[in-house]
């Protein structure tokens, strides 16, 4: 039986994924959020139990639908809101935007635009901790759409090689934009590749939050052990398009209706009720102090000032990127 700290704490994490996210739908509605937002809605479960399976100095690599891993990697939800605002104070001072927040800190090596551009990455800081010897792991999430793209099979082939300490956790969403994963891949089973490799892989239930901790302790277990790497498939669905401005019409209603009926913040919340050791009334008081937290958030980013032009050049050379 897992204990009532972990089962808070992964549905204390999806809980603020959730009320994140649907806040920053709104936020990008009044025009207060620049460019693309992708909504991790649905998929929570597999950010909140990876990360709940890692130790506080272990790598992550996140992807363009990124905002779930770093609030579940510990970012601190004012920076994290401000970033993605554009303003100064954010985690990139407003460099990155939605797509591209950072917090080495803890460990959360950047989101990317740049579909399973993400993944060399994260062999770069695989390889890092195997020659230090600092028993670090590093879970490389990407998509359904990432893994038919060259770098994964290279990725996959290296780590596999050097017997990297690197998770592979393919979020399966089942689209790839709108393209369904039955006609980009002839076996929808995309954890079955590793084969291919010499490389344990599985499938898990990606709503599931205690699914996927189970299934990325076993693998850290294993990687730390030095058997890596592994490949997880997480079987999960988005509940709107693949960004807030998609209608998602192409989307199977059947499929979304089945996931919805398995949404992973009431999954979360069955877990607690089922040990029966807090009651509605602590749970709804908690959801509370997270919409309180937000709204913290979202003040802080709205007095957040945005960078000067002339600050904007200073920082571009200080990179070596301006003229």
């Amino acid at each position: 039986m897992y204990s009532r700290e972990l089962l808070m704490g992964i549905w204390r994490t999806i809980a603020r994924i959730r009320k994140f996210e649907m806040r920053c739908v709104k936020l990008y509605r009044k025009g207060k959020i620049r460019g693309y937002l992708h909504s991790y809605v649905g998929e929570e479960a597999i950010a909140a139990g990876a990360c709940a399976a890692l130790a506080h100095d272990d790598y992550i690599v996140s992807t363009h639908r990124g905002h779930g891993h770093c609030i579940a990697k510990g970012a601190e939800i004012k920076y994290m809101m401000a970033e993605i605002c554009g303003k100064k104070d954010g985690y990139c001072k407003g460099f990155g935007g939605s797509m591209h927040i950072a917090d080495v800190t803890r460990g959360n090596l950047g989101a990317n635009g740049i579909v399973g551009g993400g993944i060399p990455l994260g062999i770069g800081a695989g390889m890092s901790a195997k020659v230090r010897g600092s028993g670090q792991v590093t879970v490389i999430f990407f998509s359904d759409g990432a893994s038919n793209n060259g770098v994964f099979a290279e990725s996959l082939n290296l780590a596999a090689i050097w017997n990297l300490p690197v998770i592979f956790l393919l979020e399966n969403n089942h689209y790839a934009v709108s393209t369904p994963i039955e006609q980009s891949s002839r076996s929808a089973d995309l954890y079955k590749r590793a084969e291919g490799y010499m490389v344990s892989g599985e499938a898990v239930d990606g709503n599931d939050p205690l699914a996927v901790y189970a299934a990325v302790t076993r693998a850290a277990d294993r990687c730390r052990r030095g058997q890596g790497p592994v490949l997880i498939e997480a079987k999960t669905y988005r509940f709107g398009g693949h960004h807030v401005n998609d209608a998602g019409a192409y989307m199977s209603r059947e499929k979304l209706e089945h996931y919805q009926s398995r949404d992973p913040l009431k999954i979360a919340r069955g877990y607690l009720r089922e040990q029966e050791t807090c009651s509605e009334e602590e749970l709804d008081r908690i959801e509370a102090e997270i919409e309180a937290e937000i709204d913290a958030a979202v003040e802080f980013a709205e007095h957040s000032p945005e960078m000067t032009p002339e600050e904007f050049e200073h920082e571009l050379k200080s990179y070596n990127l301006g003229a």
